[in-house]
Parts: structure tokens; sequence; C-alpha cells
């Protein structure tokens, strides 16, 4: 951001020793090497703590589905009695898993402090369920746990990559295992983007910048060039010529216009404008008496509109009405193109 030269620096020795002791202690960007290195550490742990939890998140949510399904089912009365043991044994767990957190998270508490219903660690272990068959148990929970979370791999991907569909359960599994990579690569395109978006706004701030200043000493050299170009005569010749082009479009459209009129004066004659005179008159008296009766028509109609059953007489008879007054008008177009 400072931009010295050799002779600058030459001049002052002292200065010159505290950049380079300073730039041994700071990063290009001017923060600390130590607090970077220690940034960085955090960072790096924040984000395996922030994969730990979203592990456990999602093996949370899981496990509320797998219940909201399984009580959904069972209300239906379609469970096995494998299947309402499974759920029984999967609410208790769930059930004493939740009150050994809460019991976790009170020892942080005060000495005094009394837990939850005045209830141990023991005590809780003690209403887990029995072991009869709780590796059965344990296997089906992993088996559903897995196919659950395979369900929700294939649904993300097919969201992310529709193509993928119609591909087999391998392949999909595969590209699944490589979609967390592929969201990180595109992060990180979107990332650069965003940064070469910003440094082409902030080139175009400067050109906005630039452009008036620019503009300005353009429009200097213009003016300076028209006084040299005696620009006032140049004026004079300018209005001459544009006097002289709109009297010459003002005789060309008066010369149009007798045209126009005489072209008219031949065509119709005093005969043939009376004879399109009466037409035009009959025309209208048929168009009114048509418009009347149109008129006529729809008051009926609205007139009968609440009839109940009846109106489709009358609707039939509204379409007749109107098929006639579009045949009339139809039939005096046609007089009208046949009359010369």
């Amino acid at each position: 951001m400072i931009t010295l030269d050799e002779e600058e620096l030459q001049k002052n020795t002292q200065f010159s020793k505290l950049l380079l002791e300073v730039s041994q202690m700071l990063e290009p960007g001017g923060a600390s090497a130590s607090l970077s290195k220690e940034l960085e550490e955090a960072q790096r742990e924040l984000r395996m703590q922030r994969k730990v939890w979203f592990r456990s998140e999602i093996i949370h949510r899981l496990l509320h589905e797998m219940l909201v399904d399984y009580r959904v089912r069972k209300d239906d009365g379609s469970l096995s009695e494998d299947e309402i043991k499974f759920l029984e044994w999967l609410n208790q767990s769930m059930l004493v898993s939740e009150c050994l957190r809460m019991i976790s998270a009170s020892t942080f508490s005060p000495p005094n402090s009394v837990s939850l219903l005045g209830m141990g660690k023991k005590d809780l272990l003690d209403s887990l369920p029995s072991n009869t068959n709780v590796f059965g148990m344990t296997d089906r929970f992993q088996r559903q746990l897995e196919e659950s979370l395979k369900k929700k791999c294939f649904t993300f991907l097919s969201f992310h990559q529709p193509e993928t569909d119609e591909e087999g359960d391998v392949l999909r599994a595969a590209k699944a295992l490589r979609l967390a990579s592929t969201l990180e690569d595109e992060s990180r395109r979107l990332k650069n983007e965003k940064e070469k978006q910003l440094d082409i706004e902030a080139t175009l701030g400067k050109q906005q910048e630039m452009y008036p200043q620019v503009l300005l000493r353009c429009l200097l050299l213009m003016q300076e060039a028209a006084s040299r170009l005696r620009l006032q005569a140049q004026s004079d010749i300018d209005r001459i010529n544009a006097e002289y082009l709109e009297a010459k479009s003002n005789a060309l459209f008066l010369k149009l216009r007798m045209e126009e009129l005489q072209v008219l004066t031949d065509t119709y004659t005093s005969e043939k404008l009376e004879v399109h005179r009466k037409i035009r008159a009959s025309l209208e008296a048929a168009a009114k008496t048509e418009k009347h009766e149109l008129a006529m028509s729809q008051q009926i109609l609205s007139s009968y509109e609440f009839l109940g059953p009846e109106f489709e007489e009358l609707v039939q008879e509204y379409t007749c009405l109107r098929d006639k007054v579009k045949d009339n008008r139809w039939m005096l177009q046609e007089l009208c193109k046949t009359l010369p």
C-alpha cells in the first residue's frame, strides 16, 4: 500500500530498518504472525467440533424421524409384534439417554444443587431395557439407521444431481461419498467468483470516478478544437443549409398533397359520392337496427336470467339471435365489398 523508491529509503535509513523489523513480525495483510497461527488453530478446532456436532445432530434427527414413522404406523395398526417391541425399546433407550444428558449437564451446577427428580446416573441405567435380545435390537437399529441415512444421502444427491436418479445404487453411493468434496469445491469456486466480482466492482468504481474527469478533458479538447476551426462561421453555414432543407421539404410536402387531392378528384366524381352517401346511410341504418335488436335481445336475456332451469332455453334463443346478427353483419360487409 506504500510505494517507496530507492532514493527515499536511502534518505530514511532508520525508517527502512523499522519496516524490515515490522515485516518479520507481521504478515503481508498486516496481522500478527503469532495471532494468525492461533486463529488458524482455533478455526481448525472449531471445524472439528462442528463436524462432530453435525454428526450427532444428524443421528439424533434420524432417530426422531424413525420414532415418528413407527408411531404413525402404530396408530394405523400396521406394526407387527417385533416392530412394537423395537419401538418400545427405542423409546425407552431414547428417554434414558436424554435424562442422562440432562444429569451430565447438571454436574456443572453448584455442589448443593439437586439433580433432576433426585435421580442419579445409576438409577437411570437401571431403567434401561433388559439385556434380553438386546443384540438383536441393536443390530436392527443399526440397519434401519444406516438405511435411513442412505435414503437421506440419495435424496440430497438427487437434489444436487437429478441425473443420478436413473443410475444404480453402487454408483450413486460412490457419488454420495464424493458429494462433500464436490460441495466444498463449488463453495470454494463461488467464493473465488465473489472475490472476482468484488474486484471487478472495485475496478468499475475507480473507472466511474475517473470517467467524469476524462469526459471533462474531452469536452475541453473539443471546445478548443471548435474554437480553432472557427465554429461561428460553420454554424452560419449549417443554419443556411437547414433553412434550405426545410424550404425544400415543405415544397415536397405541398406537391405530394396536391397530387393526392388530384387523384381523389379524378377518382371520386359527384355522382359516385352521392351513391356512396346513400350506401353509407343505408348501412348505418341497418347497423343501427341490428344494434337495437341486439340491445333488446340482451335486455330480454337479462330479464329471464333468474328463471332457473328455463335459462338454458333462453341461452339457446340468445345464441340464435347472436348468430343471426353475425350473419347480417357478414352480409353487410360482403355488400360493401361488392359495391364500387
